[in-house]
């Protein structure tokens, strides 16, 4: 991962993330390099996170390499996810795509295909786990009626506090007001 490296007088290691998704790191004066590295390896996934978050929210496009790694990280977690949660919920997804939609976490195709933006690896865990239970709930209601939204709630009893911090992170995320 590239990023600027400033020396000063402090005891810690700090990183900071500029305007167009810059990264710099302030550090000891006599902290050994390979301890930098160590530390930035360290808070790879941190600083992606991080990086992705401030161009969303200045609605400049992230990078290639950076969506290429929220991408992977996605193909990596997203299915693990939906096997947990499927398994638990007895429903069997037909297939899970990692796609790049603007406007939607998730959706669920009438042929019971799953497909999750990347962009959702913007978002914590709890409220990823949402969305995932959401979507496999279209497995069972293929609507929004309230024999859906009890699908959701015996599966995610607190689904309303996680839905309410997606919604926070998508109002942040586009400059809209709650």
């Amino acid at each position: 991962m590239d990023y600027t490296l400033v020396r000063t007088s402090r005891k810690t290691i700090a990183i900071y993330i500029r305007p167009g998704g810059l990264v710099e790191l302030r550090a000891p004066l006599h902290c050994p390099k390979r301890d930098i590295d160590r530390f930035v390896a360290a808070k790879a996934g941190w600083i992606e996170e991080k990086r992705a978050l401030m161009l969303a929210r200045r609605r400049i496009e992230p990078d290639p390499a950076l969506e290429a790694s929220l991408r992977a990280r996605a193909k990596e977690i997203l299915p693990e996810k939906v096997a947990y949660f499927a398994q638990r919920m007895g429903v069997s997804p037909a297939q899970v795509k990692i796609t790049g939609a603007k406007t939607r976490w998730g959706s669920c195709s009438g042929r019971g295909n799953l497909n999750f933006s990347w962009r959702l690896m913007l978002a914590d865990d709890g409220a990823i786990d949402y969305v995932v239970v959401h979507e496999l709930a279209h497995l069972r209601e293929m609507n929004h009626s309230s024999r859906f939204w009890a699908v959701v709630e015996a599966a995610m009893p607190d689904y309303r506090q996680r839905r309410l911090r997606l919604k926070r992170l998508q109002a942040a995320l586009t400059g809209e007001a709650m």
